[in-house]
């Protein structure tokens, strides 16, 4: 069974529901604390083998197989994957707060800090990137302060121990490294796994305005385009990322510049959330601005194929 190309959206009003599904690839962000989540998103092209020629209602939640079951005690799981059977394509998404591998200082404290380290990828994306055909990645608003950091309990670790640089603990500096060492890694697999394409996305731009999501920030345009209408330079607006990605085989999936035109498609104050004085300036409505980062990966998809 062939592939085919599936667009499927997910009309949640989460902050960025790239969503296109092509011979496996389903992005799809989710809402927490009012900041973008940082995840991974990637897809498996299945083998008719593996569906076992059986019968298959039209979607399967199929996320025991790789581990994504809500636990006791939880909201959510770290994830969520759905099979369709009849375009013979898997879509997975991943939740990692900040592509680093998360380590448990002791484990025999439920109140242990964990060991953050920015030069080794999640476990998850180790375990498991070898089965996908499509990986996109991205992070970027969770690394806006320490706080993040410090309500998780997140130690930062480089070379197996905690940084003593000041310079490279400085919050920033530590995205910025992280980036530069997920993408380093992931360039030095692809050459062992060439079905795999692999991106990274740019951050996705806030609006706020006069504040920040806690302190009375708003975003109150309705108008499109009403600051510019056009996107006139030639760089990427994330120029961390796209450093990061030159000259390895990771692609990069840039969205930052062109949303930045889009302040009125942000949830704003009409969240089924929204409390007085409290704007979502982050977060787009869906259908919305993220199609477009859809039909970008869409394109990118087929130039490389």
């Amino acid at each position: 069974m062939v592939s085919h190309y599936l667009p499927i959206f997910f009309p949640l009003g989460f902050s960025c529901g790239d969503a296109v599904v092509v011979d496996g690839v389903q992005t799809l962000d989710h809402e927490t604390d009012n900041e973008e989540d940082v995840k991974i998103k990637a897809v498996e092209k299945e083998t008719e083998a593996e569906q076992g020629g059986k019968d298959s209602p039209e979607v399967e939640d199929v996320g025991s197989e790789y581990g994504l079951v809500k636990a006791a005690g939880t909201k959510r799981p770290d994830g969520w994957v759905y099979r369709f059977p009849t375009t013979n394509t898997t879509i997975l998404y991943y939740w990692s707060a900040s592509l680093c591998y998360l380590e448990p200082l002791n484990i025999t404290d439920p109140a242990t800090d964990y060991a953050m380290h920015l030069d080794r990828p999640p476990t998850f994306l180790q375990r498991y990137f070898h089965r996908f055909n499509v990986l996109v990645l991205n992070t970027g608003q969770h690394w806006n302060s320490r706080g993040k950091l410090n309500a998780n309990r997140w130690v930062m670790y480089v070379g197996g121990e905690p940084i003593r640089d000041r310079k490279l603990a400085q919050i920033g500096n530590a995205k910025n490294f992280a980036v530069y060492s997920v993408i380093k890694w992931l360039d030095s697999q692809l050459p062992h796994h060439p079905q795999l394409k692999a991106f990274f996305r740019t951050i996705s731009p806030r609006h706020f305005s006069n504040g920040d999501w806690n302190t009375g920030g708003r975003c109150n345009t309705s108008t499109p385009l009403a600051g510019r209408d056009k996107v006139a330079q030639h760089e990427s607006d994330d120029s961390v990322v796209a450093g990061a990605v030159k000259g390895t085989g990771v692609r990069l999936l840039d969205i930052t510049a062109l949303s930045q035109l889009r302040e009125e498609g942000h949830i704003s104050r009409y969240s089924l959330k929204a409390s007085d004085g409290v704007q979502d300036c982050l977060h787009w409505w869906l259908p919305g601005i993220p199609d477009t980062w859809n039909e970008i990966l869409y394109a990118q998809l087929l130039v490389a194929d």
